[in-house]
């Protein structure tokens, strides 16, 4: 597998467009290390047929001096929440367990056409409810740095698989810090672009004013690849902004000199930031300023609202999102032939697990008669002032700063019996979510000990303007080289 070890999505393209790799070389070696790595359980479904046929026309193409650009040939593999055609679409659950997709979502879509090799589906948390890939009906995914520890959730899968070499990049989604807080965990780069930049169409919803897909690559430039591919209007999604996809590739080299950093004090205050995370983003903060960034002290002060507000809105949208799983129109039945109600009694108390009836019990509570306004619509009234901090701080800076997670990857089965301290995971990841901005996750260190585990540094920006943080992660690789540690082999 020396084909593709160690390589980069970027790396592997200019590789291929030199002729000194095939797709289907790189296609086998993918496949080979799935099975070689399947202790991580971050696959549920592989493509392979499907897969190395379309390296075969890959290689084909390039033959003939037609490549459609820099995905032509690469694998990638895509989190099981998000529909290809003729593929299962599980969401980690047991309720769709046998469903399988009638067609393609728009993102998977647009691989296609930039001729990219679509290797496997990916675990994840159940309907993408969850911070540690814990919650999966298929088994908790497991984290290549430390099998003994959580990839992070939702997109547990997406991350572990592009840091463990299972495939050159991912795509995930993201509703409270799904792709960048496993991104952090798993060593890797992870975007949550704007909401409205990519089209959710062919998505499986979780709560549909937060999800947003996005790439998961080892790089910057890995992740402004896949995102030039992805972004864009679409049509089916009456969410989808009509807004212009700039190049982001070329984002990556722009440089931050003249970029004012927001570094928000909440962030420094909250959430029980561990130590080496403090320090190591610290530092890489400190590599921007060098670089040619200036630093500025901003204020987010309803932060610390974040997780209260996030698990009303939340809840309530997975609640009316998961009402159509009854048994009837779709998904798997159990009925005990005892009429109507008893079945889907049984269907939705067999089929779903226990954090996605937390949620829904939840959602259910806080939509009824007598609570909704004490709940749900005061907590979209302080979404309003979360978005409103931002708002006030973009006046002053060009992005913002900050730990992805407060810990590094923690141990399988330390927070699963207390779901508030799991919440917590999330707590500088969710406010990108409540505010519509965007966010990075790039890798900024790495802590001691005999196993070391990465750290990320979390790059916020104003809506649409994911190049000022893709030019910030740019800048910092540039001069680091936390993005080219890998997992040790086969780590235990």
């Amino acid at each position: 597998m020396a084909a593709l070890d160690g390589l980069s999505l970027a790396e592997a393209s200019a590789r291929l467009r030199q002729g000194a790799l095939t797709s289907q070389q790189l296609t086998a070696d993918c496949l080979a290390r799935i099975e070689q790595r399947s202790s991580l359980n971050a696959v549920i479904t592989q493509l392979a047929d499907q897969a190395l046929a379309e390296a075969a026309a890959s290689d084909k193409r390039r033959a003939d001096g037609a490549a459609f650009g820099p995905l032509d040939g690469v694998p990638l593999a895509i989190k099981d929440n998000i529909l290809v055609a003729g593929a299962p679409a599980t969401a980690g659950s047991n309720i769709l367990r046998r469903h399988v997709a009638a067609y393609d979502a728009t993102v998977v879509e647009r691989l296609r056409r930039s001729g990219a090799v679509l290797l496997a589906k990916l675990n994840l948390d159940e309907f993408a409810m969850g911070s540690s890939n814990e919650n999966s009906a298929f088994g908790p995914c497991r984290n290549p740095w430390d099998e003994t520890r959580a990839p992070g959730g939702s997109s547990g899968g997406a991350a572990a698989a592009v840091a463990a070499g299972l495939c050159l990049g991912s795509l995930g989604t993201d509703t409270g810090g799904s792709i960048r807080q496993p991104a952090a965990f798993c060593g890797v780069c992870g975007m949550r672009p704007t909401y409205g930049r990519v089209s959710r169409f062919g998505v499986i919803a979780f709560a549909s004013s937060l999800d947003q897909v996005g790439p998961i690559g080892r790089s910057a430039d890995d992740v402004a690849v896949l995102l030039n591919a992805i972004a864009g209007h679409d049509p089916r999604d009456s969410t989808s902004a009509q807004v212009a996809v700039p190049d982001f590739a070329a984002a990556v080299r722009r440089g931050v000199q003249g970029l004012r950093i927001g570094l928000p004090r909440e962030y420094f205050e909250l959430g029980g930031c561990a130590p080496e995370v403090a320090t190591a983003v610290r530092a890489a903060i400190a590599v921007l300023e060098a670089a040619g960034a200036t630093l500025v002290e901003i204020s987010l002060p309803h932060t610390r609202h974040a997780i209260a507000c996030y698990y009303l809105i939340a809840t309530a949208e997975a609640s009316s999102n998961l009402a159509r799983y009854d048994g009837v129109r779709y998904g798997d039945r159990v009925d005990p032939g005892h009429g109507l109600r008893e079945m889907y009694l049984a269907t939705r108390r067999q089929g779903f697990g226990a954090e996605v009836k937390r949620r829904i019990v939840l959602g259910t509570y806080v939509l009824s008669a007598g609570y909704y306004d004490a709940y749900y619509r005061r907590a979209q009234q302080v979404r309003t002032l979360i978005k409103r901090d931002f708002e006030q701080a973009f006046s002053r800076v060009d992005i913002i700063a900050a730990p992805t997670a407060p810990t590094p990857a923690f141990a399988l089965g330390e927070k699963t019996a207390d779901p508030l301290t799991m919440y917590l995971s999330d707590i500088f990841t969710i406010s990108v979510n409540l505010g519509g901005v965007c966010g990075l996750s790039v890798p900024c260190g790495l802590t001691t000990g005999p196993r070391p585990l990465p750290i990320g540094l979390q790059l916020i920006g104003r809506p649409f303007d994911e190049e000022s943080v893709l030019a910030a992660a740019g800048a910092l690789q540039q001069t680091t080289d936390w993005h080219r540690q890998r997992p040790p082999a086969g780590a235990p």
